[in-house]
Formats: structure tokens, C-alpha cells, sequence
């Protein structure tokens, strides 16, 4: 598959051949149509953030197609979905048991820690992965999974309004 991958030092994405990866039990392989651009993703390439792990494929606003399934999923081939920026949880400690997921410690990131979306394909760990509606493009699904969804979240946290 091709990727955009960032390595060694210098904010120098390179086109590169990678070998295709395979899904393990709990991740899902997902074929990418739409990857949008966040400045996150420019902070990584620019070496912002702390601890660029290199080589890395940036990217985290995923739209694909679900191509394979691991066993413990309950995604099936041609599923379209979603990936957003959190990309894995320890799944076991008070802020995942809480619904605070973003605040484990043991938190991974997509397109910073875990491999992104300006590739061909890219795996994702099935917990993190959300169906989009039929209704959106891929194009105007893809920035919904970082922007999108922190006014989603504010709105439900805020529930429902009153008129004063």
C-alpha cells in the first residue's frame, strides 16, 4: 500500500510502499476515501508535539471501508466508518470504566503514536471505530471525527436546553 510516512528528523512526509497490515483479533482494517488535514496532524509532522515516534503515518480524520475484521469485532467488510484522534484505551481503568477515555494513561493517538490516514489502508482498533451515516460524503464526514465531534460531545454534556 502507499502511505505518507514521516521520518527520522526534518518535517519531510515521504511517499513510500509499505506491506498491507492484517487485523488482529480486536482491529479492523479500513480501506481510506477521505483522510482530512488537522492542525494536529501538522503539529506532529512539524515535531510539536513531544515524542514523535518515526517512521509514523500521520492522519486522523479517517473515512473508509471496513476491507477486513478481526474476530473480536463486530464490523463486517464494506461497513463504512470513522476514526477519530483516540485511538486506543487500556479499556480497564477508572477514566475508561467512566466514559473519560481521552484522560487514561495509557491512551494512544492516531496519525501521533498509532499509524494515521494518508495511506491506501490503515488498521484501527475496533472500539474507536464509528459508523457514518449514509448521508455525509467521505469528504464531509472526515473532519466531523475531530472538530465534529467536540461539538457533538459539548452538546450532549450540555443536554437539553431550556428557553429562558
Amino acid at each position: 500500500m502507499k502511505a505518507m510516512v514521516l521520518r527520522g528528523p526534518g518535517p519531510q512526509l515521504e511517499l513510500v510502499e509499505r506491506p498491507t497490515p492484517s487485523p488482529g483479533p480486536e482491529q479492523v482494517l479500513i480501506r481510506v476515501r477521505a483522510c482530512a488535514v488537522c492542525r494536529t496532524d501538522l503539529h506532529v509532522v512539524d515535531r510539536d508535539l513531544p515524542d514523535v515516534p518515526t517512521p509514523i503515518i500521520p492522519g486522523h480524520e479517517i473515512v473508509g471501508e471496513v476491507i477486513s475484521a478481526g474476530s473480536d469485532t463486530d464490523f463486517q467488510p464494506g461497513d463504512r466508518v470513522g476514526v477519530p484522534w483516540l485511538g486506543h484505551t487500556c479499556g480497564r481503568c477508572d477514566y475508561c470504566a467512566g466514559g473519560q477515555e481521552n484522560l487514561c494513561g495509557q491512551a494512544r493517538f492516531t496519525g501521533y503514536q498509532i499509524d494515521g490516514g494518508f495511506a491506501e489502508q490503515t488498521l484501527a482498533d475496533h472500539r474507536y471505530c464509528f459508523r457514518i451515516d449514509p448521508g455525509y460524503s467521505d469528504v464531509e464526514a472526515a473532519p466531523l471525527l475531530c472538530a465534529g465531534l467536540i461539538g457533538y460531545r459539548s452538546l450532549v454534556m450540555a443536554g437539553e436546553a431550556r428557553r429562558l
